[in-house]
C-alpha cells in the first residue's frame, strides 16, 4: 500500500480524494469510484502503485500523437482501473476491475531503467486513465525529466487543477478525449455529468504549463456523430487551444457493451474531417483507417506533405524543427525526429 497524496480527513474518519474530478468522500473500508483508492483507518491508501498490467514500447503514433516527436518511440504503461466506465472501452479487461491484480511490479527506477534499454524517447502512461496511479506516475515523471526523457499522460482529461498543478512541472504532452460535446452523451457513454471541468484542464495544461495538447474523438455511431456536437468540439478546439492543436476523429469498432453498434462509416469521419476544415483547424487527422489520406501532415500554407504515415509508421520529410520546410509555416510539431 501507499498513503495517497491531494486528500483531505473528514469527520467521521471519511476522507476526500482529490486527484480525480468526482472528489469522492469515502468512508471507512470503502473505495473510491477508480476502486484503486480505500479509506484505511481514516487515511487514503493507493492500491495499485507500480501495479502493472500492460507495458510496451510503443511508436508515439499509436497514442495517438501526431505532433509531438513523431517518429519516436514511448515506453507505454498501464495500471488497473478506471474513474469511468465507458460503454465502448477497449480495455475494460484492465480498466473494469475492482481490485490490482496479479502484475509485473515496476518502481519508477525501473520504468526509468526499460525505458533508455528499449530505446525510447520518452514515457507514455496509457492503456486506461492514468490519474488513477497519480502517485507513481508523479514520481516517474520526476524521474524522467531528470533523465531528459519527455512525459506523455492519455487521458479522459478528469483530472482536478491542484492534480494538474502538482505534476505539471514534469509532464510535456497532454492527449485528451473529448469524447463528446453534450451533457446527454456524457451521462450515457461513462456516467459523467460535469464534464466541462475537462475542458478547462486541457486548456491549463497549455496555457499555464506549455504542455503539447492533441485531441482525440472515437466517432461512435448514433451517439456523438451529429453536427451540433463535431462542430462544439471543432469551435471549443480553434477558440481556446488554437487552429494548429491536432484533431483526432477515429474510427469506433463494435465492443464492450457497445458491440451492438456497428463500426464508424469511413463518411462519417470525413464528415468530421470537412466541419474541422470549415471551422478553421488546420490539422485533422482520421484515426483506425490505414492507408487513408487523412493519415498525412500537409502543410496547411502551402500544401506540401511534411510527414507520412501508414498506420503507426510515419516518416517525416518536410519539417524543419517546429515549421515546415517548404514555406516555412509554424506547424506545432515538437522535436521531430529526421
Amino acid at each position: 500500500m501507499f498513503e495517497a497524496v491531494l486528500y483531505e480527513k473528514l469527520s467521521g474518519s471519511r476522507v476526500r480524494c482529490n486527484v480525480c474530478q468526482w472528489r469522492c468522500v469515502i468512508s471507512p473500508g470503502k473505495f473510491g469510484v477508480c476502486r484503486m483508492r480505500q479509506n484505511r483507518d481514516g487515511a487514503l491508501y493507493l492500491l495499485n502503485y507500480g501495479e502493472v498490467s500492460s507495458a510496451a514500447a510503443d511508436p508515439i503514433e499509436k497514442k495517438p500523437l501526431f505532433h509531438f516527436f513523431p517518429g519516436s518511440r514511448a515506453f507505454s504503461l498501464g495500471t488497473w482501473g478506471c474513474n469511468f466506465h465507458c460503454q465502448h472501452c477497449q480495455n475494460w479487461e484492465i480498466s473494469c476491475v475492482d481490485k490490482a491484480l496479479d502484475s509485473q511490479k515496476l518502481s519508477p527506477e525501473k520504468t526509468i531503467e526499460l525505458t533508455k534499454r528499449y530505446g525510447c524517447r520518452g514515457i507514455a502512461w496509457t492503456y486506461n486513465e492514468p490519474t488513477v496511479w497519480f502517485e507513481y506516475t508523479l514520481d516517474s515523471a520526476k524521474l524522467a525529466k531528470k533523465e531528459g526523457l519527455y512525459t506523455v499522460y492519455v487521458t479522459n482529461g478528469y483530472i482536478t487543477p491542484e492534480a494538474m498543478d502538482t505534476i505539471g512541472p514534469y509532464l510535456d504532452c497532454w492527449r485528451v478525449d473529448i469524447k463528446g460535446f453534450s451533457d446527454a452523451f456524457y451521462q450515457k457513454l461513462a456516467g459523467i455529468s460535469r464534464w466541462r471541468g475537462i475542458l478547462d484542464v486541457a486548456k491549463r495544461a497549455q496555457d499555464k504549463w506549455g504542455m503539447h495538447v492533441e485531441v482525440v474523438t472515437n466517432i461512435i455511431p448514433t451517439m456523438n456523430d451529429d453536427e451540433e456536437q463535431l462542430e462544439g468540439i471543432a469551435e471549443w478546439i480553434r477558440d481556446e487551444l488554437g487552429e494548429l492543436t491536432p484533431w483526432h476523429v477515429t474510427r469506433f469498432y463494435p465492443h464492450h457493451h457497445l458491440a451492438h453498434l456497428p463500426p464508424t462509416p469511413i463518411a462519417s469521419l470525413e464528415k468530421a474531417y470537412d466541419i474541422g476544415k470549415k471551422i478553421g483547424l488546420h490539422f485533422i487527422y482520421l484515426g483506425n483507417v490505414p492507408g487513408h489520406r487523412g493519415e498525412n501532415t500537409l502543410c496547411y500554407s502551402c500544401g506540401n506533405l511534411v510527414i507520412s504515415r501508414f498506420g503507426y509508421d510515419a516518416e517525416v520529410v518536410g519539417v524543419d524543427g517546429t515549421r515546415c520546410k517548404f514555406c516555412g509555416a509554424e506547424l506545432n510539431i515538437r522535436a521531430a525526429v529526421k
